[in-house]
């Protein structure tokens, strides 16, 4: 006798996770965003008392993509190009960045992190890094490297439902 086979309209039930363990995860997801939350205000501040969270974001960006248009910022970000130009005008006062003619359109500026702004995120990023390896000393190679995987898939699969 054959065991009988879920069709390809049948979905597998066994392979989806009980509600109590969706549940925990959510949990812990929300009191993760929560802490995050509160790092990325921490991160700002150290950079300047009046920076938000979001400005310190863009500052990210430009360090890491270097420097872009106003408009890919704001694209980059998914958030309208008013609330960057707002952003970018009190990055600019504070001279953590400056607009520079873009070479390739002559009608467009991009924004460049100033030395002064490279060295802000450079010292907030080396302090982060060394919050997260604090917090990592314990745990085993193999469970750091299994936590970054089960990130980076949870993350890719984010917004794929």
């Amino acid at each position: 006798m054959t065991t009988p086979q879920p069709g390809p309209a049948e979905p597998a039930a066994q392979n989806r996770p009980d509600e109590e363990a969706i549940k925990a995860a959510e949990e812990q997801l929300s009191l993760l965003w929560r802490r995050s939350r509160a790092a990325s205000y921490q991160l700002a501040r150290a950079v300047h008392p009046d920076l938000e969270p979001s400005a310190y974001g863009l500052l990210a960006i430009l360090f890491n993509d270097g420097p872009m248009r106003l408009t890919d910022l704001a694209a980059n970000i998914g958030v309208g190009k008013p609330s960057v130009s707002r952003q970018i005008a009190f990055l600019q006062d504070i001279g953590l960045v400056h607009k520079l003619d873009d070479p390739q359109d002559g009608r467009a500026q991009l924004i460049h992190l100033t030395e002064k702004g490279t060295h802000q995120v450079k010292q907030s990023q080396t302090a982060r890094k060394q919050a997260l390896d604090d917090r990592l000393a314990a745990w085993s190679p193999a469970d750091v490297r299994e936590f970054a995987r089960l990130l980076r898939k949870f993350s890719e699969n984010y917004y794929e439902n």
